[in-house]
């Protein structure tokens, strides 16, 4: 761990410092103690970096959104003077306001004054300014170098301690850091304390674990910029100087083939312990490891260029899924907007989505192959984990016949499945919470 952020401040406006601005805070609480400055100063003295998530958003303050909500800018100004002025050194403000917008915030007056008391602050899009950096939440972004961005996601499924929640195995948080790094994004991995302020032990025991790897493969991920290929859900690559880090997630045959780079490979190895063979031409470069040598959750291979990796202009990976950029259609579109159009779901972008309208429980997403293949696994990434139950059909004349049939889908869903041949495939989902919606609907062909 490199950073954290810690909320000051939540949209029911009970301020975790010691605000002299109101006396709806922490140190009028039985609990009394200042818990942003003990932070501050255990930060401080282990020299990890500090920030505070502060929202905009205040519930409970009498001035919020009304006609004297210039009272409530001026409040919500001094209390981050406050933070600013009063707790040493912050790296960071991470605001939260629930798609307001500048105006609401006077975020033209608010940035300044923030940049003033702390210059070297780094401040997220979210209060109405496009500021520092982007914030995909419960996704991973796409891949961009161009602009920083920092994936925030949940360890469990909500952003609220509850008992019981799903919790992410380490396989899964493991290869969501990896991608988030490979896409040249950072990772903000929430945990929500309990009633009485603990981390919940497992949630303490899977960050550990994801330490101890982090321990062994630490040089991979820290201090290095994501790329030169470009992230799909079985690859992600990094690269610190001439050295390249291939993340290898998922296997899908004997080798990986990864697209020619311009410059010569003129070492490899397996960081993972093991053997491996590289091979490379003008066309391609050939990864194979052997299977006793592969990782369940990352086989990591080291390749040594003959020049920096830095120079080499991001490559995509050809996609290994059948349906990208084949003809789509749905049964739903949110608002029959273009911008979530069946399309966006095989368009090999995690950034774009299928989606559906608010109140919808049933739909389907359907897409013609253009000619008939054979298939063995489907992957699929759901977003807000809404779906509780579907099934995947294909065309056989005039009717639809079920080959496939699940439960919740969630955000990286993959099953193999007896092979079946066909060329219109589709979606059925069954039942859901609300309106499906889906990242990415991938159709790989069968071995």
């Amino acid at each position: 761990m490199r950073y954290m952020v810690f909320t000051s401040k939540h949209h029911d406006g009970f301020s975790m410092f010691d605000s002299k601005l109101t006396d709806y805070k922490i140190t009028n609480s039985p609990f009394k103690r200042d818990v942003v400055k003990e932070l501050a100063d255990a930060c401080h003295k282990a020299g990890l970096r500090l920030g505070y998530y502060y929202s905009p958003v205040d519930w409970h303050h009498p001035d919020y959104r009304t006609a004297t909500h210039q009272k409530y800018i001026d409040y919500m100004h001094g209390q981050l003077r406050e933070i600013c002025t009063n707790y040493g050194k912050i790296d960071i403000i991470w605001f939260d306001g629930l798609g307001g917008t500048a105006k609401d915030w006077d975020s033209p007056k608010l940035f300044p004054m923030l940049r003033q008391l702390q210059p070297h602050i780094i401040l997220n899009d979210r209060a109405g300014l496009p500021a520092d950096h982007d914030t995909p939440e419960q996704r991973i972004g796409s891949f961009q170098k161009d602009r920083p961005w920092e994936t925030c996601m949940t360890i469990c499924q909500q952003w609220a301690w509850k008992p019981n929640d799903q919790m992410k195995s380490l396989k899964e948080c493991v290869q969501t850091l990896v991608r988030v790094v490979g896409g040249d994004g950072n990772l903000l991995f929430n945990v929500g304390p309990m009633p009485d302020g603990r981390i919940e032990p497992r949630q303490v025991e899977r960050l550990r674990e994801m330490g101890q790897w982090l321990k062994q493969y630490g040089q991979t991920i820290y201090g290095t910029r994501g790329g030169p290929f470009k992230t799909t859900a079985r690859l992600a690559s990094t690269y610190s100087g001439n050295t390249v880090y291939v993340h290898i997630l998922e296997w899908s045959g004997d080798t990986i083939t990864l697209p020619a780079l311009p410059k010569k490979v003129i070492d490899s190895s397996l960081l993972t312990g093991g053997t491996v063979s590289v091979r490379q031409t003008p066309d391609a470069i050939v990864i194979a490891v052997p299977a006793e040598s592969r990782q369940e959750i990352d086989t990591i291979v080291k390749l040594t260029l003959d020049g920096p990796a830095a120079d080499i202009e991001p490559v995509a990976m050809p996609s290994a899924s059948l349906a990208a950029g084949k003809k789509a259609a749905a049964s739903n579109v949110f608002q029959n907007s273009p911008a979530y159009q069946a399309a966006k779901a095989l368009d090999d972008d995690p950034s774009t989505r299928w989606a559906t309208d608010s109140g919808v429980k049933q739909a389907w997403l359907e897409v013609d192959l253009g000619k008939s293949a054979t298939l063995n696994k489907v992957a699929i990434s759901e977003a807000f984990d809404r779906v509780r139950k579907f099934e995947l059909q294909y065309k056989d004349g005039r009717a639809w016949k079920t080959f496939f049939s699940g439960d919740r889908i969630g955000e990286d869903y993959a099953k193999t499945f007896e092979p079946v041949t066909a060329q219109v495939v589709r979606l059925n989902i069954l039942e859901a919470t609300d309106g499906p919606t889906i990242w990415e609907f991938q159709l790989m062909p069968g071995e």
